[in-house]
């Protein structure tokens, strides 16, 4: 079965990797949004916001949180993540800080944004149920290789993992 992801990114830092993983080609992704497609919206405020955002996350079967220095506790990472975990999507994070950006540049690794969620009556830890993938290499070349190879399985995984709660 074909599988449309959505892909969850902080804009300004990470939009250089999150291209790089987009554009690996494994799965169907979201369209991204130009720099002035994206002024566009947020001019528009939270409400345009929300409704960009929702329109992105329809029909797609996962949500992939590519996950930079300042990714988790952001406003509009949070809404993507609840959103699409309220609406029965897959859900997974990979850390990206080792992927080059423009300027051939790492980051730091970035904190679990699963950390921030609980689920269920037992208000258990979104993060103890979302996989959050740190590949094992820090050149970037075998980072973009790793979730090349693996990200397909990832995906199933985490609608898998989606499917039992």
């Amino acid at each position: 079965m074909a599988r449309r992801a959505f892909y969850s990114f902080e804009y300004k830092p990470d939009n250089w990797r999150a291209s790089q993983v987009r554009n690996m080609g494994v799965v169907d992704g979201n369209k991204p949004a130009t720099d002035n497609d994206w002024e566009k919206v947020i001019k528009g405020g939270d409400k345009a916001i929300k409704k960009w955002i929702d329109g992105q996350l329809s029909g797609r079967s996962c949500t992939i949180v590519l996950i930079g220095k300042s990714t988790a506790g952001r406003k509009w990472i949070k809404y993507e993540i609840e959103e699409s975990w309220n609406n029965g999507k897959g859900v997974l994070g990979i850390y990206v800080h080792n992927l080059l950006n423009a300027k051939s540049e790492k980051t730091d690794k970035g904190r679990n944004p699963f950390e921030d969620f609980t689920v269920g009556a037992e208000k258990k830890k979104l993060s103890s149920i979302v996989k959050a993938y740190n590949p094992p290499y820090s050149g970037s070349q075998n980072v973009y290789n790793y979730i090349k190879e693996n990200l397909a399985d990832w995906i199933e995984k985490a609608i898998e993992i989606r499917d039992n709660y």
